[in-house]
């Protein structure tokens, strides 16, 4: 399971959690801008935008979980299984694998609005990587600094939806999501007002109250609510530690502790890493469950011009600064 969110104040932000049971072994990869991607049906693109994320390589092609462009257009894939279908090649369509998506777009499009384009071309097609790599059940937040969208592949077809919120969890589909959060529309970051009766007199005894009713729990429909109501309450500076920092508390707050969710057989989901990537500078931002140092990987200070990965193994020790 795992959650994704934008954010914005002088510039804009783009990241997420990947919570799981094990690490696939995850790096920060940069794609430059003459990495050939070999498409399985939609040929060679030889020259497009550079790119940065958190991938697994194999056989030298990034498999991103999420990736940021160089002009600040975002995509993460999130886990939607049960409900993501993938479709048979069609003729009149561009034939995209599951895998191939966050490439082919970010690729080519430097704005959601381009995208919305190339997605009404689209078609995600059943064509895993590999034996060893199946097809991932996954939907996509894909968004810039103006907006955001969900792209889910169902059976009924590709969806495409307006997600004002600019958030993502998993399953149920994304409008069944939205429509949810009708249920907290009395959520406020004020003290709450007595509308229970005017026969009673209530006292808040605490601050906070005006959230009460915030679900706790780490389901994905619980977290998207919850992320959702941090996210569109939050507030911070307008500098790049004051942002960074704030995206951090915001995706906190859907953080998975090891042994809160129980998977049988010793395993327990955790939150593997979360990422907070400053899509207008490039730079990308992250923490891991055992290293809560924030580190960074600036994709401008590589050759962007190249035709080979750059790659940064995660730091996953904890990092501790020694006052004394």
């Amino acid at each position: 399971m795992c959650t994704a969110a934008t954010y914005k104040t002088k510039d804009f932000y783009f990241g997420r959690t990947l919570d799981y049971e094990f690490s696939y072994g995850d790096e920060i990869t940069v794609t430059p801008r003459r990495y050939p991607f070999h498409f399985r049906t939609m040929g060679t693109m030889e020259s497009h935008y550079a790119m940065i994320g958190m991938a697994h390589v194999a056989q030298d092609y990034p498999l991103y979980y999420e990736a940021v462009n160089e002009k600040g257009l975002g995509v993460a894939g999130l886990n939607f299984v049960g409900n993501a279908h993938y479709k048979d090649v069609a003729e009149g369509k561009d034939n995209v694998a599951q895998f191939e998506l966050i490439p082919w777009i970010l690729g080519q499009c430097a704005s959601v609005r381009e995208a919305r384009v190339l997605l009404e071309r689209m078609n995600l097609v059943n064509i895993p990587f590999s034996d060893a790599y199946p097809l991932a059940q996954l939907h996509w937040l894909i968004a810039d600094r103006d907006e955001a969208i969900t792209l889910e592949s169902v059976k009924e077809g590709l969806r495409i939806y307006d997600n004002p919120v600019g958030v993502l969890t998993n399953n149920p589909p994304f409008d069944e999501q939205m429509f949810n959060l009708n249920n907290y529309m009395g959520l406020s970051v004020k003290p709450p007002q007595n509308r229970f009766s005017d026969k009673l007199k209530f006292q808040t005894y605490s601050r906070g109250m005006g959230a009460l009713g915030l679900p706790g729990d780490l389901s994905s429909m619980s977290r998207f609510v919850r992320v959702a109501f941090v996210k569109m309450n939050s507030l911070s500076g307008d500098s790049e530690t004051e942002s960074v920092s704030q995206f951090f508390h915001i995706l906190g707050s859907v953080d998975q502790q090891r042994g809160c969710c129980d998977l049988g057989n010793g395993k327990f989901e955790i939150t593997i890493y979360t990422s907070c990537c400053n899509a207008d500078k490039g730079i990308y931002y992250y923490t891991t469950y055992d290293n809560h140092q924030i580190t960074a990987v600036d994709m401008h200070r590589t050759d962007l011009d190249g035709a080979s990965l750059t790659r940064y193994p995660i730091i996953t020790g904890e990092q501790i600064h020694w006052q004394n």
